[in-house]
């Protein structure tokens, strides 16, 4: 069996159940991924069933509860060598803000320190680092005063997103996976030559012995309520706003639309939400719309279970997983044409795109299928064989074995590789 650190920011979060997966289908290749993050979430959006469990598997960087010593000790073990390595990475990364963003990166030296001290004590000369932000800084960092190799997954839905210095982040990592061929060409072209030579591209997927339906889907019956299930974290670019003025267009043609909304904000419940919930007072939604907040991935299947159609408004997406969670479970889904989405889906025929940021094309395509139940049932029939094609959970797993089989000596060894 193959140890590695498994690094994910702020773990176990309410948007993660696909890297516990992922982490579990590692396993059955023959890679434990031992868990590190940045720092617990808040307390309201660890809402899995198996948060608790998480939680008590992962090693936290911060706070770091009287551990400045030994961070400062394994920065002397380094040696020479390495703290010229890790001062000079830490002093010529592209950062923003001036002094204070040198000065935090030289604060994210000493986390990177701390990882380097976790890593020799865990065993792992390798770290899997799913983001491309500042945990991916704090692996650079410990990589370069000598502590273990890493590598990143781009999840998107944008690059730039993740911060700046990325060229430096990228130029270290031993490989990289992708989750969707529109971000890999965005990485082509603005990383050109700092990226690793080995990068799969591969999307995050669905358990499909996990995410299937109890019984078969119906259509709303004639002239009753149509349920409509959205899921995504409550921030502006996943376009809930858009889509409750599509709740309440439809309602004014007499449909009686009813949408639920699984998914919090990064504050918990005290940022974005309460916009939200005062678009619907304001429009006078209180019984059609609900906000469900973090809720288990029970209660997600649930919603979709008992939902006539699936429905999200994003601005911008990589692949999102909410949506392929939807198509398994074999409904109708209406969702944005923004990111990858157009690489998951074949509008019209597994699922429906439409133009982001148009809430009343959105609500016209929702009521054609109430309109159309057979077209409905032909999407529902289709959708959850176009998942089960392309976008199982274990295709991520299987991209990060293979670049750790590709990259790394000892890997290729425990894998049965051969030599890489």
């Amino acid at each position: 069996m193959l140890r590695i650190g498994f690094f994910i920011p702020e773990f176990p979060g309410q948007t993660h159940i696909f890297l516990w997966r992922e982490r579990q289908a590692l396993a059955e290749l023959g890679i434990e991924a031992d868990l590190i993050s940045t720092r617990p979430p808040p307390r309201a959006v660890a809402s899995h069933s198996w948060a608790a469990d998480a939680q008590a598997r992962t090693r936290y960087l911060l706070p770091l509860r009287g551990e400045g010593l030994g961070m400062a000790t394994e920065f002397l073990r380094a040696g020479p060598a390495g703290w010229a390595r890790g001062l000079s990475a830490a002093l010529t990364a592209e950062t923003s803000g001036g002094v204070k963003g040198r000065a935090r990166m030289l604060a994210l030296l000493g986390m990177g320190a701390r990882l380097k001290r976790i890593a020799r004590e865990q065993g792992w000369s390798h770290v899997h680092v799913h983001s491309c932000a500042d945990s991916a800084n704090i692996a650079m960092l410990a990589e370069r005063l000598g502590g273990p190799s890493y590598s990143l997954t781009l999840h998107g839905p944008t690059l730039e997103g993740y911060g700046p210095n990325q060229r430096q982040k990228w130029r270290h990592a031993r490989f990289a996976t992708i989750i969707s061929r529109l971000l890999a060409g965005v990485v082509d072209r603005e990383l050109a030559g700092d990226a690793p030579e080995i990068i799969n591209i591969a999307p995050m997927g669905v358990d499909l012995e996990q995410i299937k339906r109890s019984s078969p889907w119906q259509p709303p019956a004639p002239g009753g309520p149509v349920r409509i299930f959205s899921c995504g974290r409550l921030n502006a670019v996943k376009g809930h706003d858009h889509l409750i003025e599509s709740i309440s267009i439809l309602r004014d043609q007499g449909i009686d639309a009813r949408l639920e909304i699984a998914g919090e904000d990064e504050q918990g419940g005290s940022g974005y939400h309460r916009q939200l919930q005062a678009l619907i007072d304001a429009k006078g939604l209180n019984d059609a719309v609900t906000l469900l907040g973090a809720v288990s991935e029970t209660r997600v299947r649930d919603g979709l279970e008992a939902a006539h159609i699936f429905a999200l408004a994003s601005l911008n997406e990589g692949i999102s997983v909410a949506i392929m969670e939807a198509m398994a479970m074999e409904m109708p889904v209406v969702v944005t044409d923004v990111g990858g989405n157009h690489e998951l889906i074949t509008s019209g025929r597994d699922a429906i795109l439409v133009p982001p940021e148009e809430p009343k094309v959105m609500a016209a395509e929702i009521a054609g299928l109430v309109a159309d139940p057979a077209y409905a049932q032909r999407l529902a029939a289709a959708s959850r064989a176009r998942v089960a094609t392309d976008f199982h959970h274990r295709r991520s797993a299987e991209a990060v074995a293979d670049g750790l089989a590709r990259s790394l000596p000892e890997a290729a060894r425990v894998l049965g590789r051969g030599t890489a």
